[in-house]
């Protein structure tokens, strides 16, 4: 199913893990990060489109003390090196049972990407490959676009509205709904 068509399109917000680099499990090393095939080229369509562009990502590797902050924030400024620049970061470090607001599915990293990108979430598209990635968009009022890998559950891929098989497929359907003024 395609995106809202009533809705105006500003910004898109990426997943990290599985959706911008291959993912590590809980991965706090620069030198580990590859790029999924096509993710710099698809981040810069977006933003030579004029959407803002950021990155939502759960790093529960903080919480659970496998890796510091900064570790963390290291391997973001070499995701942002290879696949960005991005406007904005937000970095969940909790562990699922800690009841943040931050924590995907929750929607605190929306909307406060949406703010600090000065929109508001509904002109925000979420995307990511698992349920949580999308539920976090839907939480904030945003609109998500689910890209399964073997990873992703069926049941995630049954719940999501919008399911396409790639990255590049995701922008495509992004930049189908950005405003002619604006691109």
């Amino acid at each position: 199913m395609p995106l809202a068509p009533d809705r105006v399109i500003r910004g898109v917000l990426f997943d990290r893990d599985d959706t911008l680099v291959i993912d590590v499990p809980y991965n706090a090393d620069p030198h580990r990060v590859v790029p999924v095939p096509g993710a710099h080229r698809a981040v810069e369509r977006a933003r030579a489109a004029g959407l803002r562009v950021g990155v939502v990502t759960n790093q529960s590797v903080v919480a659970k003390g496998l890796a510091t902050r900064e570790q963390v924030d290291a391997t973001n400024a070499r995701v942002d090196e290879l696949v960005g620049p991005f406007d904005v970061w937000c970095v969940c470090p909790h562990d699922a049972g800690d009841g943040c607001r931050c924590r995907k599915p929750r929607p605190g990293m929306v909307l406060d990407a949406a703010a600090a990108l000065g929109l508001d979430p509904a002109e925000l598209v979420v995307v990511g490959d698992i349920g949580a990635d999308v539920g976090a968009a839907l939480a904030a009022g945003a609109q998500g676009i689910l890209v399964p890998t073997a990873r992703t559950r069926t049941e995630e891929v049954a719940a999501a509205d919008t399911v396409v098989g790639s990255l590049e497929e995701a922008v495509d359907l992004v930049l189908a709904r950005v405003p002619a003024e604006q691109a």
